[in-house]
This record gives C-alpha cells, sequence and structure tokens, in this order.
C-alpha cells in the first residue's frame, strides 16, 4: 500500500513541483486546487503517469468547510493520511506601501495564507495522531512551505510577510505538541520561484538576480526545487528511508541553496533535550 500525501494549491507552481517529486517516490497523492480545474487535471494525469493515484480535491484553504471536506475527501479516497503539505497561498492584489494597504487585503491573505494551513495542520494532525495510536507503520510527516519574507522586510507587501511569519511560528508550534507522538514538522523558505504568482513581477527579479547579486546562483529557482531540502534528507516519510532515521529530530526549517543573499543557512531544532517523547521510540 503507497503512503498517502495531502499537497494544497498542488495544481501549479510550487505545489505541482511538490506533487510530481512525491509520485515519482511512490506516493498517492491528494491535489487541492481552488479554481484552475484544467491544471489540476493534468498534474493529476502525470501522478498517473507515474504509477500513482492522483484524487482531486477543490477547496477553499481559506474556509472552515472546504477544510473540513478536504480531510474528509481525502481519508475517505485512501483511509488514511501520511503527509500534509501545507502549500497554498497567495500575494497580494496590489503590492501597497503599508502606509496605504488595505483591511481588505490584510484579512484575505490571512484567511489564506495564514488561518487556512493553521487550522487545516489542526485537522490533520488529529487524524495523524489517531493513527500513530492505532499503530500505524508509516510515520506521519507535515510540511509547511512559507517563504524568506518570513524574515526579510518588503514594506510594499507587508500582509504577505506578517502571513508568511506567522507560518514560521505554526511550524514550530506544531513541532513541539507533536513531537511527543512522533510526528516531524518541517517548514521550507523558498525564495524567487519561477511561478505564476512572481510572474507578474518577472522583468524586476530578472534584473535583481542577473545584474544585482540578489541570489547566490544567478537564476530563478525552480518548483520541485522546494521539496529537495526535506525530501533529499530522506525523512521517514519516504518509503525507503530508514524506519527510525528522524526519531530525534522534532522540527526544521530549511532554506533552499539558490535564495536571496542574506538568508541564514538551515537551521535543525532537536528534540531529545526539551520535548516530550511517549511510546517505544522513548527508549
Amino acid at each position: 500500500m503507497s503512503p498517502v500525501a495531502v499537497v494544497t494549491g498542488g495544481s501549479r507552481g510550487i505545489g505541482r513541483g511538490v506533487v510530481l517529486a512525491l509520485a515519482s517516490s511512490g506516493y498517492d497523492v491528494v491535489i487541492n486546487y481552488a479554481r484552475n480545474a484544467a491544471a489540476a487535471k493534468e498534474v493529476a494525469a502525470l501522478v498517473d503517469d507515474a504509477g500513482q493515484q492522483a484524487h482531486l480535491v477543490q477547496a477553499d484553504i481559506g474556509e472552515a468547510a472546504d477544510r473540513q471536506r478536504l480531510v474528509d475527501e481525502a481519508i475517505g479516497a485512501f483511509g488514511h493520511i501520511d503527509l500534509l503539505v501545507n502549500n497554498a497561498g497567495v500575494a497580494p492584489d496590489v503590492r501597497a506601501d503599508i502606509l496605504e494597504a488595505s483591511e481588505e487585503s490584510f484579512d484575505r491573505l490571512v484567511a489564506i495564507n495564514l488561518k487556512g494551513p493553521y487550522f487545516l495542520t489542526q485537522l490533520v494532525a488529529r487524524h495523524m495522531v489517531e493513527e500513530v495510536e492505532a499503530g500505524a507503520l508509516i510515520k506521519p510527516k507535515i510540511v509547511i512551505i512559507s517563504s524568506v519574507s518570513a524574515y526579510a522586510a518588503s514594506v510594499n507587501r507587508g500582509d504577505y510577510c506578517v502571513t508568511k511569519a506567522g507560518l514560521a511560528m505554526t511550524a514550530q508550534l506544531y513541532a513541539a505538541r507533536l513531537a511527543q507522538h512522533g510526528i516531524n514538522v518541517y517548514e521550507i523558505r523558498p525564495g524567487v520561484i519561477e511561478t505564476d504568482m512572481t510572474g507578474v513581477v518577472r522583468e524586476k527579479y530578472d534584473d535583481l538576480i542577473f545584474n544585482h547579486g540578489l541570489t547566490p546562483i544567478r537564476r530563478w529557482g525552480r518548483p520541485r526545487t522546494s521539496a529537495r531540502p526535506w525530501w533529499q534528507s530522506r525523512p521517514t516519510c519516504c518509503p525507503s528511508a530508514p524506519a527510525r532515521s528522524s526519531t530525534w529530530m522534532a522540527a526544521s526549517t530549511s532554506v533552499p541553496s539558490e535564495n536571496v543573499n542574506g538568508a541564514p543557512a538551515p537551521r535543525r531544532r532537536w528534540g531529545s533535550a526539551d520535548l516530550p517523547r511517549s511510546g517505544p521510540r522513548a527508549a
């Protein structure tokens, strides 16, 4: 039986890259999308081509009823969830100076970028805890994809930065809470990634990347790259990984190599000393 992943915003951009990486490594994938059904169906076909099952769920992560329906459909389709990748997010419709920014934009971004992942993780984590207590063979994992904007201030999109900083804390909170159940939490902070979202500022970032050294590697980041920091570290969500390879790691924050200059080195937060453990893994 294949492990099962739920990927929000999986129809395009970083989410699409993550879905394809998971499928190529043996995962069945629940692909969440908000509006673009055609793009979602295209990704699902590629998952099928990789020999894995895809299940599409249209849901607005910012809406409580949609979040519940996403979880219910995922469990209904596959019976369990082994990996949650919180990827869905939006940019402000207008990049406005924080002295001029609107509450409407702030509320929209908080609902989708922060409130949605926070409470979707709550729903899925409850299920994962039940699975672990029932003796699940695969150790569940949660991934939160935030942004370098979690720490890099951008005064013309303050609402976006605030939501990403909130996601960084969300990862730490769930890592602390779930460590006792052996459920690891990973946060990824991508930089300038070539997606639909960044297409509207393509010319600006071309100049910054290629002429002004914004990134240590002079090229745009690629969507699938965002999966590498946790994927290539072989966490136990991967079918071929050692069963106990990350027993003592409660959380990690990774910054991809093509991030903006000045980005901090990847950090590891180890849970052996300060986070409670229970069950046979505590030995």
